[in-house]
């Protein structure tokens, strides 16, 4: 099986309708305008609110910076560097307070309904074994150190602010190797 490869670099940022920060869209499947998921890698220059998505799970993890209040209804969350990935319904109104100075963080957004079925997303310090109980999509952002990754034998080693994804079979044995990266998976119907 073979990975597919996206460096953050090769990704030209995009501004923000609000002027708050920049947007590079790592990958849009199946399609960048008609997408079931999306990963992105975001620069948040400035507090604002975040741009509402109906029927769209949400995550989002802060990969450099110092981090993020948000406000959402009477919840309030702090997400920092290496912060457990906070998942939240992208419908819910978001207002974002920086901490101390800009941020970047990782996107992951999921068009509930239509084929989209499950989806998650954590933060990897050491070695994880993937459950691959059922088929399913993994897709590994690699922040600050190199990941390896090894699918039923194979090893490859992805480069630090790199994507990788692919799509694993049931049974498959893919095991992550990392000190900072963030694992996600996306489970479809078939």
């Amino acid at each position: 099986m073979t990975w597919k490869v996206i460096a953050l670099t090769a990704i030209a940022p995009i501004p923000w309708r609000n002027g708050g920060g920049m947007t590079r869209e790592l990958l849009a499947w199946p399609s960048k305008h008609d997408w079931i998921w999306r990963i992105s890698v975001a620069e948040v220059a400035s507090d604002g609110a975040f741009s509402q998505f109906e029927g769209v799970q949400r995550w989002l993890a802060i990969l450099s910076g110092t981090g993020v209040r948000l406000n959402m209804d009477a919840e309030m969350i702090e997400l920092r560097e290496r912060s457990a990935p906070f998942a939240f319904d992208g419908a819910t109104p978001v207002h974002c307070t920086l901490l101390d100075g800009p941020v970047q963080d990782l996107n992951l957004m999921l068009r509930l309904g239509n084929s989209a079925r499950a989806g998650q997303m954590r933060q990897i310090n050491g070695i994880h074994r993937v459950d691959t109980a059922i088929t399913k999509t993994v897709a590994i952002y690699s922040a600050a150190t190199a990941v390896v990754l090894r699918i039923n034998g194979s090893n490859f080693t992805l480069s630090e602010a790199t994507l990788a994804w692919q799509t694993v079979p049931a049974g498959a044995e893919l095991s992550i190797e990392a000190n900072d990266a963030i694992l996600m998976e996306i489970t479809l119907e078939i």
